[in-house]
Order: structure tokens, then C-alpha cells, then sequence
């Protein structure tokens, strides 16, 4: 016999939305026993509305803060954090019972500076959100904060000897990569203070590089041997595996980055011209040929997709049926390391390695260029490194030992 799934009843303020709020959970892939279980919770929920004398419109995010510390102060053990109250929170806003949340006001100097800097970044040089809020907004908090005053923010007499002795403070607590990544965030903070007024002098000469061996070593990639174990470790009889061999041919084969990967739509791939739009860096959209092997791979990986609303080819195999981010293209990855029996990489590896590859096979730089989309040729060069067979015509002879050297 089956599993038997009960079904919660609701009562209270939100009994009306009870059976949409299942549609809903059905639609975005949710087991019968999952939704069961979503709506059991939104009866709590309900019942404790009820109980306060609130009506449906005035469940904020305050009240379902509210709701989940009640849970944790009578002992219970589930749906105690903020997070568990976010799905139904989704729910009724999407329909309409619940006004939108409203953005958190920027208060004092410091964080009005800062949401300015940021709209900034997004609006007018077009950085996409992971870029502003994770790579550029920590750093700058950071800086802003040792001239946060009760007065005010410090910074109309900013000098360089004040930028030096924030990066001899910071720069030594990080890696050379993330040294690299707070020297060009400082840059970009500097360059925006000057822009809008807030500092005379552009001190963003005042921003030395970081030292360190980048430059002097070759790319990393990993041997067409290592390629082919990681594309044999995923069961391409199941959902999962189907859909891990298409991200990792995509990161292999034609070297998107990870989050180009994850934003992939249905709508991107033009299968009569074998054509994919790649929505890059910057904003950046590029087409790319779709070879036949990965071609197949996603049209196996498609045939096998959950029905749902969301546009991204690539899926998360478990309820909410949402497309992936970043950072989950990189734990595919890394699985299909420890599936292989290999050393975790990360997903950029696999950039490199399709650079190194199609050198290997005879592509000229300006083409890798093209593939890979950099926009400098200087970034291409870094492969130039790797092409032994064109470097070793350059290699001048070793020195003969023969006709009287030095005694």
C-alpha cells in the first residue's frame, strides 16, 4: 500500500486560501505528503492569527517573526525560523492578500552612501546583483565604517596616507585572490566618491596592485582523462544525471562560467540555427554554436524536465521546482569530483580547461578569445603560456659546455 497522506484542515483568517495555496504547492512540484505538510503549517499559522485577533492583511513580516519566536517559546521544533514562513508569506502576496514587503529605509549616512553607491553600480554601470551586493558592497561597508562619526561620515578630507592604512590593515588578514577582489572595490568606491562630490581629489592612483604570481604561472586545467571520469560519473539514467552531464559539458566544452550556466532559459537556445544566447558578465549577451554532444545532452536532460513556471532550462531536482544560482553549478561540480574520486575543483576550472583543450586542438587565440568572450586580448594571452609546441620554436639552445669555459 501506499503511503497515506493526511490532510490538514485550516481554519481561521487564512481558511479561504487553503486550496489554492495546495494548487500552488502542486504546481511547483511539491509531493502530496510536502504540500500536506505546507498546509498543516499554514493552519498553525492561521489559528495563531486567529488567536491574536489579526486579519490576514496585516501578516507582515514582523507577525510571522512573531509567529515562528511563539513556536520556539512553547518548545516546538518545527517551522522555528524565519525562513520555514517564507513560502507562505510568497503565497499569499502573489495573491494578493498580503501587500508586497516593503524594502528596508536606509537610515544615517552611512547606509543612505552605501544604497546610493549600489543603485549606482546597478543602474548606471550595469553590475549585475552578485557583483554589487557580495563582491563590492562588503568592502566598501568596511572602508565607510572607520570614518562613520557621530557627526556624520569623515570623508571630505579622505587622503591617500587614509587609503594606505586600510589596505595595510586589510590586505594582510586575506588571500592574494580576495586581496585582489578589495583593491578593486576600493578602486570602484574611490572612483564613485569623486563622481558624485563627496571627495576633491580622485584618489584612486592612491590604490597600488596587489603582488602576487598570477601572471607567472600557467592556467590550470584539468586533462581530458579527469574530464571524461567526471562526465562518467553522473547516471544518466536518472533526472539528476542527465542534468549534471549537460552543466558539465557546457562548463567543459564551451567554457560558460557557472552563473551563465544557471541562466540559461528555455527561451535562449534556438534549435533550428544551433545557436545559445549567453547572458555574461556586464549585462553582456553573446551567441554561442551549440556543438551536437551538447545539443543531445540537453535535449535528454529536457525530455525528463519537470513541467513547471520557471523559464531556466536547469532545474532543482527537489521542490520549489526554481532554476538554479551559482553556487549550486558549482556544487555540481564539486559532486562529480567526489563521485570521480578526484581533488574538489571549482566550476572555473572547467574554463580553463576548454581554453587549454581547444589549443590543444589547434584554435588560435583570437578564437579562444571569441569562445570564451573576454574582452581583452590580454586576458586571452594568458594561454599563450600553455602552447608548447609554438613556444618551443622560441627557445633559444642550451649553451654548449664545449670550447673552454670559465676555469
Amino acid at each position: 500500500m501506499g503511503r497515506r497522506v493526511r490532510v490538514s484542515v485550516v481554519s481561521g483568517p487564512l481558511e479561504p486560501f487553503a486550496a489554492g495555496y495546495e494548487s500552488w504547492l502542486s504546481s511547483r512540484s511539491y509531493s502530496p505528503s510536502a504540500a500536506a505538510d505546507r498546509l498543516c503549517q499554514l493552519g498553525q499559522l492561521s489559528r495563531w492569527l486567529e488567536q491574536e485577533r489579526l486579519g490576514v492583511g496585516e501578516l507582515t513580516d514582523e507577525q510571522a517573526g512573531r509567529f515562528v519566536a511563539a513556536r520556539r517559546a512553547s518548545g516546538r521544533v518545527s517551522w522555528v525560523s524565519p525562513r520555514s514562513v517564507m513560502l507562505p508569506l510568497a503565497f499569499v502576496r502573489e495573491v494578493g492578500a498580503v501587500p508586497a514587503s516593503t524594502p528596508l529605509v536606509a537610515h544615517g549616512p552611512l547606509e543612505e552612501l552605501l544604497a546610493e553607491y549600489q543603485r549606482y553600480l546597478l543602474v548606471e554601470r550595469r553590475l549585475c546583483e552578485h557583483t554589487v551586493f557580495d563582491e563590492y558592497g562588503p568592502p566598501a561597508r568596511v572602508f565607510l565604517e572607520g570614518f562613520e562619526t557621530p557627526d556624520g561620515l569623515r570623508l571630505q578630507q579622505l587622503s591617500a596616507a587614509d587609503v594606505s592604512a586600510f589596505l595595510v590593515r586589510e590586505c594582510p588578514r586575506r588571500g592574494a585572490s580576495r586581496a585582489r577582489n578589495l583593491v578593486c572595490a576600493l578602486r570602484s568606491l574611490l572612483r564613485y566618491l569623486h563622481v558624485v562630490g563627496v571627495i576633491d581629489a580622485p584618489l584612486v592612483w592612491a590604490v597600488p596592485s596587489v603582488a602576487d604570481l598570477r601572471d607567472r604561472t600557467l592556467p590550470r586545467g584539468l586533462e581530458p582523462a579527469a574530464v571524461t571520469r567526471l562526465l562518467a560519473s553522473c547516471d544518466r539514467r536518472t533526472l539528476l544525471g542527465r542534468r549534471d552531464y549537460a552543466i558539465l559539458l557546457l562548463l567543459s566544452r564551451l567554457g560558460l562560467r557557472a552563473g551563465e550556466v544557471a541562466a540559461v532559459g528555455l527561451n535562449d537556445i534556438d534549435w533550428r540555427a544551433g545557436l545559445l544566447l549567453v547572458r555574461g558578465k556586464g549585462s553582456r549577451q553573446d551567441v554561442l554554436p551549440v556543438p551536437v554532444d551538447i545539443g543531445e545532452a540537453i535535449v535528454s536532460y529536457l525530455r525528463y524536465r519537470p513541467r513547471c513556471k520557471c523559464r531556466a532550462v536547469f532545474l532543482r531536482v527537489t521542490a520549489p521546482r526554481d532554476g538554479l544560482n551559482r553556487s549550486t553549478v558549482a556544487w555540481v561540480v564539486r559532486a562529480a569530483c567526489d563521485r570521480a574520486g578526484l581533488p574538489r575543483v571549482g566550476s572555473h576550472l572547467l574554463r580553463h580547461t576548454a581554453a587549454t583543450e581547444m589549443l590543444r586542438k589547434g584554435a588560435s587565440l583570437p578564437e579562444i578569445g571569441q569562445v570564451l568572450r573576454h574582452h581583452e586580448q590580454r586576458t586571452t594571452a594568458l594561454y599563450a603560456k600553455v602552447d608548447r609546441a609554438a613556444l618551443r620554436a622560441l627557445a633559444r639552445p642550451w649553451p654548449s659546455q664545449q670550447g673552454g669555459g670559465a676555469a
